[in-house]
């Protein structure tokens, strides 16, 4: 059986890097990126698999031969100042549940998966789907002003390679990621496990708001064209229209105002709204509802107001004979409960679009994530890597 304590022993190099008074920070193509990659090839080394990085960074760790394997794995990177087992946790089972398998196994740690520091979220697994938009991607410039094509050819992969990562996606059987619960949904059910049914839809939609700079004091309302408080009614307008579905949530994710003066009228605002829901449906009658509203709110105020979508997702419903096998194993082991959806993206989730995959989610008792207060119990982890273990040697015969 798999422990706390063998969990603990894989975590224990990893947790420190990046790790500071606010949080965890390792954001992706930095040095503290190339030290958990340093920490997955020593993994990799003491469990007897080949370290190996594909043209998009993605790290794996595979057996002798020429596959394909079952993966497991998730990612190494981190929001910044976020918690300490968002995606680490499960790489770090994923080398204890390969060192103990019956059949050959591959680990994987997705490169860029918060996509923290370009905005590009699930990089390395939408590249390897063959799903990534590599010119946009690495056109897009960091806080710094640091290029996405200039970030990872100073980590050493070569922008030029990012359309040759879907060859790597038919040395995969399947794949099966184990994430911390990032709701209180398992502590609720009293169980420390529990399997993911589906992902639900999502939308990331970043509006432009070009008003007019103006003197705070002397401008009269009817002469003004004032971006921010245009911006402020399109955030209230967005969650109104998500506020009758209690499974729908909306949220302002960031906002940027210039000229960002004490007295100055703001004359620009660029705003990022956030919508989830299990159904696509519910997301796109969202989104008209938006564009009417910011058409509106545009003519009225004279502010000129663009909506684009920034990052879409449909959704997906995991593999149900993975998911009839987690089940099965996690009440063997006493963490029988439903199935769960997720709001959240995962690496997981953009592989089913090509293979079968599925999740176990760990509780959280909490409930947080992506900030340092997140916890989960390591026994409580050791069960979810444990089902994990039995569910993958019946996959793979």
């Amino acid at each position: 059986m798999i422990g706390a304590a063998d969990l603990a022993a894989r975590l224990a190099d990893l947790q420190p890097i990046g790790l500071g008074p606010a949080g965890t920070t390792r954001l992706a193509w930095t040095r503290e990126d190339a030290a958990a990659r340093a920490w997955f090839e020593r993994q990799a080394a003491a469990v007897g698999l080949r370290a190996e990085r594909d043209p998009v960074g993605n790290l794996w760790a595979v057996p002798d031969g020429d596959g394909p394997w079952w993966g497991v794995g998730s990612h190494l990177d981190s929001v910044r100042s976020g918690g300490r087992h968002d995606g680490a946790l499960g790489v770090a089972a994923a080398f204890e549940v390969a060192a103990r398998a019956a059949v050959p196994l591959a680990v994987i740690s997705f490169a860029d998966e918060e996509g923290a520091r370009f905005n590009t979220p699930t990089l390395g697994s939408r590249a390897l789907v063959g799903r990534l938009d590599a010119d946009d991607a690495l056109a897009r410039v960091d806080d710094d002003g640091v290029t996405m094509a200039a970030a990872l050819a100073a980590a050493g992969v070569d922008p030029a390679g990012l359309s040759g990562a879907p060859e790597r996606l038919a040395l995969l059987r399947g794949f099966v990621e184990l994430h911390i619960d990032q709701t209180r949904d398992l502590e609720r059910a009293g169980v420390p496990a529990g399997v993911v049914a589906a992902l639900a839809s999502r939308m990331r939609v970043e509006a432009e708001l070009t008003g007019r700079a103006d003197h705070a004091g002397t401008t009269r309302r009817a002469d003004r064209r004032d971006a921010l408080a245009a911006a402020a009614r399109l955030v209230v307008r967005a969650d109104e229209l998500a506020a009758t579905d209690p499974g729908f949530v909306v949220t302002a994710t960031r906002l940027l105002v210039e000229p960002g003066a004490l007295t100055t009228i703001p004359s620009h605002v660029a705003l990022w709204l956030d919508a989830r829901a299990p159904a696509p449906e519910t997301v796109e009658r969202w989104r008209a509802a938006l564009d009417g509203f910011a058409a509106q709110l545009a003519r009225s105020t004279g502010v000129a107001i663009e909506l684009r979508t920034a990052a879409q997702s449909a959704g997906v419903a995991f593999d149900a004979g993975i998911r009839a096998r987690l089940a099965a194993a996690c009440a063997d082991l006493g963490s029988a409960t439903d199935e769960l959806v997720c709001f959240a993206g995962h690496d997981a989730g953009v592989l089913a679009e090509r293979v079968p995959a599925g999740m176990l989610f760990v509780r959280n008792p909490t409930g947080v994530s992506h900030a340092p207060e997140e916890e989960v119990a390591l026994e409580d982890a050791a069960v979810a890597a444990e089902a994990m273990l039995r569910a993958l040697e019946e996959l793979a015969r």
